[in-house]
């Protein structure tokens, strides 16, 4: 498929809002109402369409008072978006569609649905591929799962001691609800310590929690040395918790290039903190932020750990499986390396939920659909000029692989053969 800067403004064009059909169900939306209006004004050409669901967040009656369109069937739309996963029986053939895949990494349970859309010839935008000529990500959720990811690490803490008890943010009808709920119930004891790991849009997310509720934040040696009257919390980049293996500075280059170069030094803050926020990004070969044997060093304060970045069996040793909206907390046992109670006092209490943004659907769905219309749509209606679409554009509608996805080849070969 080649790049194109042709544009779609002389030309009608419908856009298509499909139903979310995984299980569990997924009650956000790319577009709200709001943003159908909004994006039929801009271009007159345009017009969306929503295919009626009983799980949104935001009715089907929303979009009705809106003035947008429900059609059942979406086979008139040439260009479909959704949040998550398509299930295979719903694709449309010969479409254009957009949705969080979760088939670049090669996951096992997805390949099926890659040789699906490529028998279906259709052509598939992952979000999560659409990035900046600096290669930093243009759309996401990242910022609500560090919102609610956040809030949920001192769910786990009042769960684990019985000092407060916070409603689930799915309560919540928003995020003013949600940081109103966390300001009126979190209470938290002197000298408690919080180590937060990350600064792109999940730390990001998780610091706005962290400053709503008015925490101290103190430099990460501050954090390490001295006690403090009060709680505080600290966010660690990269080169607090890395150094290299022979002692020389840290080089942010080297470290992305090589990263077996480095180790960990993040178990000295673990020494410090109560509760530990993992909000960073983490590539495979990088160091472990701790290891199960450093869970067993004596020392060992970090109590509760809410891994909103959620690496099964990656960077942070006690994550050892996803945890569920319905049941977001379990406990990791040091001693045994086994899982136990969420309250048990010998563990270590994990919030591990995968998919966080849920909680808060209506706000995520708003922010998310801020995005879509400002950086993506118009470079599907104007033209993508800069190939930016091309370069997330992971099969064509010619049904093959485009040519940076080429190594899913022998993965998508083996999906087709599941039955």
């Amino acid at each position: 498929m080649e790049t194109t800067s042709t544009s779609l403004l002389n030309s009608s064009l419908r856009i298509g809002i499909i139903r979310e059909g995984k299980v569990p169900p997924d009650a956000r939306v790319p577009l709200t109402p709001a943003h159908c209006v909004e994006l039929m004004r801009r271009y007159p050409e345009v017009e969306v369409v929503v295919q009626p669901s009983s799980v949104r967040r935001i009715a089907d009656a929303e979009y009705r008072e809106a003035g947008v369109r429900l059609e059942e069937d979406l086979s008139s739309c040439s260009i479909l978006l959704g949040v998550k996963e398509v299930n295979k029986p719903d694709l449309i053939a010969d479409k254009t569609y957009l949705f969080f895949s979760h088939t670049y990494k090669l996951q096992p349970y997805n390949a099926p649905l890659l040789a699906a859309i490529l028998a279906k010839r259709i052509r598939l935008i992952d979000y999560e591929m659409l990035r900046r000529p600096s290669g930093k990500r243009i759309i996401g959720f990242g910022r609500w799962a560090g919102l609610v990811g956040a809030y949920n690490g001192f769910r786990a803490y009042g769960h684990r001691t019985k000092r407060f008890q916070l409603k689930p943010a799915t309560e919540c009808r928003d995020l003013n609800e949600m940081l109103a709920e966390a300001t009126a119930q979190i209470s938290l004891p002197a000298d408690f310590k919080i180590v937060l790991t990350g600064s792109g849009r999940v730390g990001a997310g998780a610091k706005e929690v962290l400053d709503h509720l008015k925490l101290r934040r103190v430099h990460p040696e501050d954090f390490l040395r001295m006690s403090f009257p009060e709680p505080v919390y600290t966010q660690l980049e990269v080169e607090d918790y890395n150094a290299h293996n022979e002692g020389k500075a840290f080089d942010m280059k080297e470290f992305k290039e090589d990263p077996t170069n480095f180790h960990s030094t993040f178990p000295r803050f673990a020494h410090a903190a109560d509760l530990y926020m993992a909000g960073h990004f983490w590539a495979e070969g990088s160091p472990l932020l701790f290891t199960r044997e450093d869970m067993r060093v004596a020392g060992w304060r970090v109590q509760t750990v809410a891994d909103i970045s959620c690496d099964i069996d990656g960077p942070v040793a006690c994550t050892i499986r996803p945890s569920t909206i319905a049941d977001p907390f379990y406990g990791y046992h040091p001693q045994r390396e086994a899982e136990c109670a969420a309250d048990d006092a010998s563990g270590i209490t994990v919030m591990a939920v995968d998919n966080l943004p849920c909680e808060l659907p209506r706000d995520a769905s708003m922010g998310f659909g801020n995005e879509l219309i400002e950086h993506v749509l118009p470079l599907l209606i104007e033209g993508d000029r800069d190939g930016i679409l091309h370069a997330a554009t992971e099969t064509t509608l010619a049904g093959e692989l485009n040519t940076p996805y080429r190594y899913l080849e022998g993965y998508a070969a083996a999906g087709a053969a599941v039955r």
